[in-house]
């Protein structure tokens, strides 16, 4: 069986709520330097008919097969733009990985009475933010000070329509999955992580680190990308 260069094979990287794709730069920076053509998504985050929407042009301008990576809210994002036909493989980074008519709201709604907590401040304007106090401990507690400091002072508003986004038929069905867990999260629990890869069949890695991982283990992150895109290109 013939393989797949890496020049042939590109990835479109997903951010998720409260934040932009400049924190993919250390996963685009390794995917970059190892030859693959990557694409950061900038999505506005008000809602999920919204970003699939940009997701999808960018998924247009890229050559296949993608590898289509979701980190967080971005989860949701990928598993309805990853029906693409141009996408050949999805990676879900700490993130939400729904079935059909679950959306962040629903899979959000119940948590354990152990499940951390993430400090979002009530709606403003039907936008949604984390308290800039404790945004370093929920969301970014292994990335470095002032640059968790940037992140929670940088914040994108998360529209609160966005959470109620319901995936229609998610593409993990039809498509190879993977997923890495981040063990030391705290906005999405780590039971939930686990359970929401197994129900997908995604192939599993499990790293210590934040909810930011993308940020803090850039390498981690990007090892796992690799792993997809070479699966897929051979």
């Amino acid at each position: 069986m013939t393989s797949v260069s890496a020049n042939s094979i590109s990835i479109a990287l997903v951010h998720g709520g409260f934040v932009d794709g400049s924190g993919w730069q250390g996963v685009y920076d390794v995917l970059r330097k190892d030859g693959y053509r990557v694409s950061v998504v900038q999505n506005p985050t008000t809602s999920l008919a919204d970003e699939v929407a940009v997701t999808m042009r960018a998924i247009a301008t890229l050559e296949s097969p993608v590898v289509l990576v979701g980190h967080s809210y971005g989860g949701v994002v990928v598993t309805e733009a990853g029906k693409h036909p141009n996408v050949a493989a999805l990676v879900y980074v700490a993130a939400f990985a729904p079935d059909k008519g679950e959306s962040v709201s629903s899979l959000i709604a119940n948590p354990p009475p152990d499940a951390p907590i993430p400090p979002i401040l009530p709606p403003q304007d039907g936008y949604l933010f984390l308290d800039r106090a404790k945004f370093a401990a929920s969301f970014a507690a292994d990335v470095e000070a002032k640059v968790a400091a940037f992140m929670a002072d940088s914040q994108v508003p998360w529209g609160v329509d966005a959470l109620a986004g319901a995936a229609t038929e998610p593409a993990w069905r039809k498509k190879p999955s993977y997923y890495l867990v981040a063990t030391e999260d705290r906005m999405i629990p780590v039971p939930a992580q686990r359970a929401m890869a197994d129900r997908a069949g995604s192939t599993v890695t499990e790293v210590a680190g934040s909810h930011a991982i993308y940020v803090s283990k850039p390498k981690e992150v990007a090892a796992l990308i690799r792993r997809a895109a070479q699966e897929i290109g051979r």
